[in-house]
């Protein structure tokens, strides 16, 4: 589950705070003037996230290479096509 921390609580409660919270919840949302504006993530979460980011990049990676979706005509070409776009 995850949790509200308003921007006034994390400025009095400070580190204590988030310690708290997350040790009770999964995460936290920081709201600013009312509005979700950060989250707060255990690193071990966090760290999760990117490695789940790196393999889908590695999966999709892997099937434009199967499908052909690769140039190796060096950086030159490569720069003058993303230029022409």
């Amino acid at each position: 589950m995850e949790m509200t921390i308003t921007a006034n609580d994390l400025k009095v409660k400070g580190v204590t705070l988030i310690d708290s919270v997350v040790k009770e919840n999964d995460g936290a949302v920081i709201t600013v003037h009312g509005k979700e504006k950060y989250i707060i993530l255990k690193i071990e979460d966090y760290n999760r996230m990117r490695e789940l980011e790196l393999e889908a990049a590695i999966l999709q990676s892997k099937s434009d290479i199967a499908k052909g979706r690769f140039h190796t005509d060096g950086v030159d070409a490569h720069m003058n096509r993303i230029s022409d776009v």
